[in-house]
């Protein structure tokens, strides 16, 4: 069981050994009727077991395997739709930033600025978003070490803002594969930061389908469950009503009339593993 410092967002607190919070929702914004049925579908797969969930969606896919894939509706119509799911949801709202110019604005809008894998080492990009007091999801990167992330951590601290959360989301093992080390969840928790688990992108295969990636979501619960049992503050579970036809990640996304009861399995795991002390060794 790992511990770390409890940061608040929203009305969830994420750490410590809180309940994990869910980082979910469609990977790429498609449109605000999508965005509020999918907010609506969540909200009704979570309430069962009283999960608190971050709503998910990306307005720009800025790296996508190739030119001819979908990047989404853009910054603007982008903001404005998360605006509205947080408002009409209640809930707090994450997008990606790939640009330093664009943390400023994000962060008028949504609760949780995340920054992506291939990025996390962009000093001024982490720079601009810590100045936003946003919280900030930063993923690591698949080409880093677990213990690396302390620096990335520590850049985003030095504008005075520690709600940070450090996110796996595999690591390259050889060509259009990752693989979960789950040594590094516990070794990351050692900067105090709460740790988040993504299922999702840990199934994905870049770029394995040539000209967009692949993934095997099958195996997206398997690692949910055993990031559950090492006792993650947080889990990000990408899902859409028909993955097989979405725009992005569809490879690795849930099916959402799956979350109900994938939600209530983790829900168990979670309150036996954050019931129980560390073995000391």
């Amino acid at each position: 069981m790992i511990e770390t410092r409890s940061i608040t967002i929203g009305d969830i607190s994420i750490g410590a050994r809180h309940p994990f919070a869910l980082i979910t929702g469609p990977c790429q914004l498609e449109s605000l009727e999508h965005a509020r049925m999918m907010a609506g579908r969540i909200a009704e797969a979570c309430e069962a077991t009283g999960t608190k969930f971050i709503f998910k969606a990306s307005y720009d896919k800025a790296n996508r395997s190739s030119l001819s894939t979908q990047r989404g509706l853009g910054m603007d119509e982008g903001l404005s739709i998360l605006a509205k799911i947080r408002d009409e949801f209640g809930c707090p709202v994450l997008t990606d930033v790939h640009d330093a110019h664009q943390c400023a604005p994000a962060g008028e809008v949504v609760d949780v600025i995340q920054i992506p894998a291939f990025l996390c080492r962009q000093t001024d990009l982490l720079l601009a978003a810590g100045e936003t007091g946003c919280a900030i999801n930063v993923k690591k990167g698949q080409f880093l070490a677990p213990w690396d992330m302390g620096n990335v951590a520590g850049k985003i601290a030095s504008t005075g803002n520690e709600r940070i959360m450090l996110c796996d989301r595999g690591t390259s093992f050889g060509y259009n594969t990752l693989v979960s080390d789950f040594r590094g969840l516990p070794t990351m928790a050692r900067t105090g930061y709460p740790v988040v688990f993504d299922a999702t992108h840990s199934v994905q295969q870049p770029g394995g389908q040539g000209t967009t990636s692949g993934g095997q979501r099958e195996f997206a619960p398997v690692l949910a469950r055993a990031a559950v049992a090492v006792g993650v503050s947080a889990l990000f579970i990408e899902t859409h009503e028909d993955p097989d036809n979405a725009p992005s990640d569809g490879p690795n996304m849930i099916p959402v009339d799956k979350m109900q009861a994938l939600i209530g399995q983790l829900r168990g795991l979670d309150d036996l593993t954050k019931s129980q002390d560390d073995i000391a060794l």
